[in-house]
């Protein structure tokens, strides 16, 4: 073989040479329509809304591969059902291209729970939407603050800011309806104990404001309130109104106090 080579002149075997290559390279353009089969082309079928086990039967028997790219959670959403595809449905795309598919998380993620309480019930309810949680039902206390929210729960308990809860909970409020009409004579709840006048206020729609406790209390339900605001004379002794929903503050000390009886009895209960 070599001495076949150096036989020939110089310019014959360059000329051979020139000619293999051209040779080569022009079979190797033949060849690529076969290898990355050129001139072929598929439509891709629509599979956005089915599960991915049926998605990928569809795009694998109509030529394409298959690839997972992304998994979030929707909550109108079947879980491991496809949202997305791409390239698009209907688009004509190279044989045995891969079909990428955004697909459902079957367990949606978990979040903390943001504080609402503050909020108005407009804002509270973009904040729960803009982070897949959902309102359930909506209850009234009374409160200064018109439709404000008051408390959060969730599972039939107040939840706390920072507890971690899963995307599609539902969480009710509690929202204040403001001060309402009905108006009566300021109770006296000096003399009592907190708790059962913490009960008997409430049930009449008076919320309790500032609390001040003595140094040595310890168990605020069980102090005795020796102070109040408003109470139910003013400076000139004329008798003072209040309406549902507004404050009382209460002063609140461990030994009791002597009551006043010289005074009306709260009003009864709603």
């Amino acid at each position: 073989m070599l001495k076949f080579i150096t036989q020939r002149p110089l310019w014959v075997n360059i000329l051979v040479g020139i000619v293999l290559a051209l040779g080569l390279f022009f079979l190797f353009l033949l060849s690529l329509n076969w290898l990355t089969g050129h001139g072929k082309a598929a439509t891709v079928p629509s599979v956005t809304g089915k599960s991915y086990e049926e998605a990928r039967k569809i795009l694998k028997k109509a030529g394409f591969d298959v690839d997972i790219q992304d998994s979030i959670y929707v909550d109108t959403a079947r879980a491991m059902s496809v949202i997305k595809q791409f390239p698009d449905a209907d688009e004509v795309v190279k044989s045995n291209r891969t079909v990428y598919l955004v697909i459902s998380r079957a367990i949606p993620p978990e979040i903390e729970m943001p504080n609402l309480v503050g909020y108005s019930f407009r804002n509270a309810e973009m904040v729960l939407k803009n982070m897949d949680l959902k309102i359930g039902d909506t209850t009234f206390k009374p409160d200064f603050a018109k439709n404000a929210v008051l408390e959060q729960w969730y599972n039939g308990r107040i939840i706390t800011p920072g507890t971690k809860i899963r995307k599609g909970s539902v969480i009710s409020l509690v929202l204040g309806d403001g001060v309402g009409e009905r108006e009566f004579t300021v109770p006296v709840i000096t003399g009592m104990l907190f708790g059962e006048a913490k009960e008997i206020l409430e049930a009449n729609g008076i919320v309790i404001g500032a609390i001040v406790t003595d140094a040595n209390v310890t168990d605020t339900l069980g102090a005795w309130i020796y102070k109040q605001n408003p109470e139910r004379f003013d400076d000139e002794k004329r008798i003072q109104k209040i309406r549902s929903g507004q404050t009382i503050d209460v002063w609140l000390q461990v030994d009791k106090p002597v009551k006043d009886t010289t005074n009306p009895e709260i009003p009864s209960p709603l």
